[in-house]
């Protein structure tokens, strides 16, 4: 269990994070004073709960929840705060939990286990995130996904590169296999690497991002978030994190990179 809790107010933060440390799931805890680098880090790491302080300075609690959400649909979010005419905005934004200050042991413990208790897991409250800039990795609820074929690993790669569009084998087959025919024994190759992909994304228990329908594959973008598409959206935070390399280990992803460099000149 990871809980992050974000506060500006130093003494109240440190409290905070104090008592969630004493829950008896035995959380991983993490505390920020600026919601800022609070969003960063769900960019980029994975949060069960996030306990945010509503009134602070520069981006709001509300705000920062909805982001959070944009990055983490999964994560429980539970404000807390010495102001009550917020509850209304802070269900709307599906809130788990709502706890006034000053927060006492037994009442975050109790808002906790009730937050926890309707959620189950599912393939699709894993937290799937795909990361493009420099070398291509796939993360589950932060945790890197192991692939046992390398060329599964690239098939993957390439699916996501074609975001979402429906692939033929044969167009796979030119992509990542640049010499050689596309015959009888190199079908069998291919199939081996598919299968492979499957077992892989099912170990996970996220084969859901995976299609497969009548010879051609596609990957489903609504099911995970990756840096090169909130990118092209031009999510500032994905712009900034773009430092010219893409998919580095992969000669078919230059043509992509060139078309990030000139819309990254624009953006800037």
């Amino acid at each position: 269990m990871k809980i992050i809790c974000v506060d500006d107010e130093e003494l109240v933060l440190g409290l905070t994070v104090s008592l969630c440390e004493e829950l008896p799931l035995e959380p991983q805890v993490k505390g920020f004073k600026s919601a800022n680098e609070a969003l960063s880090y769900i960019g980029s790491n994975y949060a069960d709960i996030a306990i945010l302080d509503i009134n602070m300075p520069g981006m709001d609690g509300l705000t920062l929840a909805a982001g959070i959400k944009e990055k983490s649909p999964n994560t429980i979010i539970i404000f807390l705060t010495g102001y009550g005419e917020y509850a209304l905005e802070a269900y709307r934004l599906h809130a788990s939990g709502y706890l006034m200050k000053p927060v006492s042991a037994e009442r975050l413990k109790a808002e906790i286990d009730y937050a926890l208790s309707g959620y189950k897991a599912s393939e699709d409250d894993k937290d799937v995130r795909v990361q493009t800039f420099g070398e291509f990795d796939v993360f589950v609820n932060g945790s890197p996904v192991s692939f046992s074929r390398l060329k599964s690993k690239e098939l993957l790669a390439y699916l996501v590169d074609r975001q979402g569009s429906f692939v033929s084998r044969k167009t796979v087959h030119a992509a990542l296999w640049e010499e050689g025919m596309y015959d009888r024994s190199m079908q069998k190759q291919l199939d081996v690497i598919i299968r492979s992909l499957r077992d892989t994304l099912k170990k996970y228990g996220i084969e859901y991002i995976f299609e497969l329908s009548g010879g051609q594959m596609r990957v489903i973008p609504e099911k995970f978030t990756c840096d090169i598409y909130r990118f092209f959206k031009g999510e500032i935070d994905a712009v900034n994190a773009y430092r010219g390399e893409y998919m580095s280990s992969y000669e078919w992803a230059s043509l992509t990179e060139a078309y990030m460099d000139r819309l990254n000149n624009k953006f800037n």
